[in-house]
């Protein structure tokens, strides 16, 4: 319908707080669950995979897997992130993955390996496709800083107007020649801009505008949470703090955005 707005985001990363009050943004906003639409990582680094998983389940929203999903799947032993081998970040993975793997019921592994890596949909006329990271490689980093040949060999590759990406935890959007990519950010991780916002993505079709969104919410119990289960210490910082600890997945532009306030966008598609 023309009036109903869909909702884009992703990298819940097992922070309940935050993706419990993106379901209060969404029922004020009257956004029904069959239009909103996750790109993976419902598991991550904070303190509660289990509940995360059934809080999305529950909602009944439209969901892919990320590479997390992914891993737990298949049993693997690692998460799967794309991280260089001896990086901090990998190194953190081998506290919070682990961690998950011990908490996520057996029943929610199945629905897990139910999940597709990619869902098209066909939103007021135009074609959309959610992708984790890449197609073929969904653990692939693609910011905003990487160049737009790549992104439109995706958009060409899975013959849409639109791409929703996810996976690389800023979020951005941009044109070219009547195509959109758009990364909404994640709920579970701040963008690395200083403060404690999560971000997220709304699609009008009214006005057929695209819309970057931030919101705060409980973050400090989300920290507390994590240090009392003993996951890495630097991610719960960051979400205090709104800095990563590290910039070794960035590239150099948006390493050099570091604690730069990140706003709000809108664009027409």
């Amino acid at each position: 319908m023309k009036n109903t707005k869909y909702l884009f985001f992703g990298g819940s990363y097992s922070n309940l707080q935050a993706i419990e009050r993106l379901k209060e943004i969404a029922d004020q906003e009257n956004i029904h669950p069959e239009n909103i639409f996750h790109t993976g990582d419902v598991v991550g680094y904070c303190a509660f995979p289990e509940q995360t998983i059934n809080f999305v389940r529950n909602w009944g929203i439209n969901v892919i897997a990320g590479n997390v999903e992914v891993q737990l799947a298949e049993g693997a032993d690692d998460c799967g992130c794309n991280f260089e081998e001896g990086s901090r970040c990998a190194n953190f993975s081998t506290l919070w993955y682990p961690y998950a793997q011990t908490k996520v019921s057996s029943e929610n592994i199945d629905w897990m390996k139910g999940l597709s890596t990619h869902k098209k949909s066909v939103l007021n006329g135009k074609r959309f496709a959610f992708i984790h990271g890449g197609v073929e490689d969904i653990s692939e980093f693609i910011f905003e800083s990487t160049p737009w040949k790549k992104k439109q060999e995706i958009i060409d590759e899975l013959d849409v107007d639109v791409v929703v990406a996810g996976h690389c935890g800023i979020p951005f959007i941009q044109n070219n020649d009547g195509k959109t990519w758009v990364n909404p950010g994640v709920i579970g991780m701040p963008a690395n801009d200083g403060t404690q916002r999560v971000w997220f993505g709304v699609y009008d079709p009214f006005s057929e505008e695209m819309e970057i969104r931030s919101f705060e919410y409980d973050a400090e119990t989300a920290s507390e949470a994590m240090v009392i289960n003993q996951l890495p210490e630097e991610y719960s910082k960051t979400l205090i703090t709104g800095l990563w600890d590290n910039c070794e997945i960035l590239p150099e532009a948006e390493t050099n955005q570091q604690g730069v306030r990140i706003e709000s966008k809108k664009m027409a598609l």
